[in-house]
């Protein structure tokens, strides 16, 4: 009945058993245990490429520390404006990056576009002491809209981004939903397209609380482990963060979760298209939907029980519908039940 998030989703049955295996023993602390260690290179084979990987708890923590390292207190992150990290993190990136300046683009479906971005970054006045200076470009995939940057609009954000002389880091909160709605490996959806620093989430699809930072570019991590302990995410306890992403990506958990969440969002969709009156905002690609509802469908959705999060205060009102890992199909035609009633009593 809760389609609020897929943050109030529960724990993969693979990785709560996983951490309970791992619970007792002794190990070194601060990522100095074996666990992490061999995570390092279950990453490794993950991407395809020698990556330097760094387990934090948060989504929050992994964008802010990441956008820190590439970002001067002088500095601008361009990104879309209802990006997470411009909308959602309580001022954590300017607070890490020490005072940085988000620089919020418009861009249908939630997605920021090369020529826009270029545009923006040709009005740009590096060097000039008065302004803040270009730093970085962060996207988020996939997006806050539910949508999912193709691997070209990726490829194309990217070399602007270099061509300019900036990072490119990716927010993939929903990282495996993106990745399973395009169909195409971990490595041709970051590196490969030229992705320099990717936030990896796993919490929403899954896992307990364990995200990671991951550097395609060995120069960029600098003083990322500094910047992680003086913001108070080194944990001393490290093999429960990285029992959980070990877990996640053995015998691709994180697919498995992914293709299921997509798959009830898709049918979600199917059965909210064929209701008078009912009309989808965005394209449904991921596991996120948000839905324009007339009032008594709405209301009557509501009064049964049903979990969602208004998006707006139109007349015709917006909500986001959120799928997740482990919710049963049984809650998705419950709710095509239910709207369905409530649009023939008004017809």
């Amino acid at each position: 009945m809760n389609f609020a998030s897929d943050n109030t989703a529960g724990i993969s049955p693979a990785i709560a058993a996983a951490i309970v295996h791992h619970s007792s023993g002794a190990a070194m602390p601060y990522g100095n245990d074996d666990l992490t260690q061999r995570l390092k290179q279950r990453f490794n084979k993950y991407f395809e490429a020698e990556v330097t990987m760094f387990p934090v708890a948060t989504g929050s923590a992994a964008n802010a520390l990441a956008l820190a390292v590439i970002t001067p207190p002088y500095g601008a992150i361009y990104c879309h404006h209802e990006s997470h990290i411009n909308m959602d993190e309580c001022g954590a990136p300017e607070f890490y990056t020490h005072g940085a300046k988000l620089v919020g683009l418009e861009g249908k479906n939630g997605k920021i576009t090369a020529d826009d971005l270029a545009s923006w970054l040709d009005k740009a006045s590096p060097g000039v002491v008065h302004s803040v200076q270009p730093a970085a470009v962060s996207i988020t995939q996939a997006t806050e809209c539910g949508t999912v940057y193709s691997l070209e609009e990726i490829q194309a954000i990217a070399q602007v981004t270099h061509d300019h002389g900036l990072y490119l880091h990716m927010d993939g909160a929903r990282f495996a939903n993106a990745l399973v709605s395009l169909g195409c490996s971990p490595a041709a959806m970051t590196w490969q397209a030229g992705v320099d620093i990717l936030s990896f989430g796993a919490t929403k699809n899954g896992a307990l609380a364990a995200e990671a930072v991951v550097f395609f570019k060995p120069e960029l991590v600098r003083d990322f482990e500094f910047r992680r302990k003086r913001g108070g995410h080194l944990f001393s306890k490290m093999r429960f963060l990285s029992v959980q992403l070990q877990a996640y990506l053995e015998n691709d958990l994180w697919r498995h979760n992914a293709q299921h969440a997509n798959r009830l969002a898709k049918r979600l969709a199917a059965g909210l298209k064929e209701i008078p009156g009912v009309v989808l905002a965005y394209p449904v690609q991921a596991n996120e939907l948000f839905v324009h509802l007339p009032a008594p469908i709405h209301d009557q959705l509501k009064a049964a029980g049903f979990i969602f999060y208004p998006w707006s205060g139109a007349d015709l009102p917006l909500v986001r519908l959120v799928t997740s890992f482990d919710m049963p199909e049984t809650a998705v035609e419950q709710f095509l039940t239910v709207a369905k009633d409530a649009a023939s009593q008004v017809a």
